[in-house]
């Protein structure tokens, strides 16, 4: 074991369910099958920073695969800017050095769209850094799939079923907030399979009185209840319009103090459009004369015990990643491709966002069957 590999491990952002099976996949096929040492680091990046690690060996390995969230922990800090100390600093020279004391051969870290972007920066910085993408959004660029939608779908499907006897009992619109930030992977996914009568998503802006007309049909037809399936970064093309132009500013902002104003434009812009869920479920109501109720889904789709094509993914990953490791090849995610995987560079992951294209199989599906898309 005296010239064995050893590998940092961490896992980042919100937890997911499927994360424990990744790092059990990992461990086991880098301990048992390449002889490798595991060494975690607890809370995210900030318990890289601050160098609090343990070693992971089969017994902390052991009975994992389908608890829920993550045995290491995890946090949301960025290697560039982390609050250490009471001030903001640079953490990228600390992790080196972290990374160096504590001989890692590697840096596996888990994750979704903001760890790929700090996994770049440890890369560009010369730490070897193994990326697994982790999230329910399934938002991450490059990959078939990420670890955490399919159980995350499975309880927004759930939840979409059982809303259906409460509308139909009661004559209700009820509308399902359901997670997803800027793409609707999981609210189209959990519309279709739980037959909601309209889904709306980020990617196509919603018309209030598209909406209400769909609703208005069903009626006519003698179906006096309606379930929406709405994802939480779902806006009306007004919205829509008003948060892409603020971007846009961002983006445009030249010096310091033209970025601040317009990162503050932005945040006030976002700020003007929270709860959008509840403004529509009000709009709604006036429209059709039908009483309307909203179900926030929240962090229940992230908790629980993973499902088994988590299970498989995270464990498929996890092992891919090491044997990737033991040829010696860092900078890259490991992409699900298929029923396989595949290497790819980070710098064609990070900061590049997969929402759902608007010629999608998915999005063709639901207008199929009739399901309203608020356009």
């Amino acid at each position: 074991m005296g010239n064995a590999k050893r590998i940092g491990v961490l896992t980042a952002g919100g937890d997911s369910p499927g994360l424990n099976a990744a790092i059990r996949g990992l461990g086991k096929a880098a301990i048992g099958r390449h002889g490798m040492e595991l060494i975690g680091f607890r809370d995210g990046v900030r318990g890289l920073a601050e160098n609090r690690c343990f070693q992971l060996g089969p017994e902390a390995l052991s009975g994992i695969l389908t608890i829920g969230g993550t045995i290491l922990g995890t946090s949301r800090d960025k290697v560039h800017r982390m609050r250490m100390g009471g001030e903001v600093v640079d953490a990228i020279p600390i992790i080196k050095d972290v990374v160096e004391q504590a001989d890692l051969d590697c840096l596996v870290m888990l994750g979704g769209g903001g760890t790929a972007k700090n996994a770049l920066r440890l890369s560009e910085a010369g730490i070897p850094v193994v990326h697994l993408p982790k999230t329910i959004d399934r938002d991450v660029a490059h990959t078939d799939n990420t670890f955490g939608f399919s159980t995350a779908l499975e309880i927004a499907t759930d939840a979409i079923d059982r809303l259906h006897s409460t509308a139909h009992s009661h004559h209700r619109v009820i509308l399902a907030e359901i997670m997803g930030h800027k793409a609707g992977w999981l609210a189209l996914g959990a519309g279709i399979a739980g037959g909601a009568d309209v889904i709306l998503i980020p990617e196509i802006p919603y018309s209030v009185d598209a909406i209400a007309e769909t609703i208005r049909a069903r009626q006519a037809r003698g179906t006096n209840f309606s379930v929406i399936a709405v994802a939480e970064g779902a806006n009306d093309t007004a919205a829509a319009q008003a948060i892409a132009a603020a971007e846009s500013l961002k983006k445009a902002a030249g010096t310091p103090q033209e970025k601040a104003a317009a990162k503050s434009h932005l945040a006030r812009v976002l700020d003007d459009h929270r709860e959008h869920t509840f403004r529509l479920a009000r709009s709604l109501e006036d429209a059709t004369g039908l009483e309307t109720r909203v179900t926030i889904l929240g962090y229940v789709q992230r908790g629980g015990t993973p499902c088994a094509e988590d299970r498989l993914l995270g464990s498929r990953i996890g092992t891919a990643a090491a044997d990737l490791i033991a040829d010696g090849v860092s900078g890259v995610m490991v992409a699900s491709k298929g029923d396989g995987t595949e290497p790819v560079d980070l710098k064609k992951v990070a900061g590049v966002l997969a929402q759902v294209p608007p010629d999608h199989p998915w999005i063709q599906t639901a207008r199929d069957v009739g399901t309203g898309l608020g356009d």
